[in-house]
């Protein structure tokens, strides 16, 4: 496993973006773990997740011409990895983000920054059952882009309506790839590596046999 996918993990942990116990998620199933990139909040957090969001976008040697982060979470990981590109890889690439509402004021619209023409590369936290996807479609097709591709924190690799996961139901529905900065397959590996999360990892595992992909 990459460096760079340890130290997300790690510092997942360490902040408290990932927890272990009894979860609610909003599909109603009951998780054994959570995951909430929200957390990453504070300047060295910031620091680390524009390195591993960049370090998993020229791993996936997706080509594209502008960066996307829908409202609301999607705004500053789109800013941090846009920033974690040129920093650490020297690529420097537009980007933009979405208002919840349109402004019908000053510069107007819905999009702020650059425009989402050319092969747009969405920057998200995870899929779930694929809606803010499907709303950044929408916006990018109004603007004449296309989707060039996904890039999230974490895969749960988790079914998502039918019996394949919800990045796979993204890739078949819109023919773009997804690529993440971890899998949850990464995770149990990282976890039974490192030693003291044997029950976690049990029920992470039972979790699966119902819900994985």
């Amino acid at each position: 496993m990459q460096k760079y996918k340890q130290d997300f993990i790690r510092l997942s942990l360490e902040l408290g973006v990932l927890k272990f116990g009894e979860f609610t998620l909003k599909s109603g199933r009951q998780s054994p773990y959570f995951f909430n990139a929200g957390q990453f909040a504070n300047g060295r957090a910031a620091a680390a997740i524009a390195r591993c969001y960049a370090a998993a976008i020229v791993d996936s040697g997706i080509e594209f011409d502008v960066l996307f982060g829908p409202a609301y979470k999607g705004i500053p990981l789109v800013a941090l990895a846009t920033a974690g590109l040129f920093e650490h890889h020297g690529v420097s690439k537009p980007y933009a983000y979405n208002r919840k509402e349109a402004k019908d004021h000053g510069e107007g619209g819905q999009i702020v920054g650059a425009g989402l023409d050319g092969r747009v590369l969405v920057i998200d936290d995870v899929i779930t059952a694929g809606t803010a996807i499907g709303e950044s479609m929408s916006l990018i097709q109004a603007a004449g882009g296309t989707l060039a591709g996904v890039v999230i924190s974490l895969d749960r690799e988790e079914r998502g309506s039918g019996e394949t996961s919800a990045v796979d139901q993204v890739k078949q529905r819109y023919g773009a790839p997804v690529t993440s900065i971890v899998t949850l397959s990464e995770l149990i590996d990282y976890l039974e590596e490192t030693g003291g999360h044997a029950e976690v990892v049990d029920a992470i595992r039972r979790y699966r046999v119902t819900y994985g992909a």
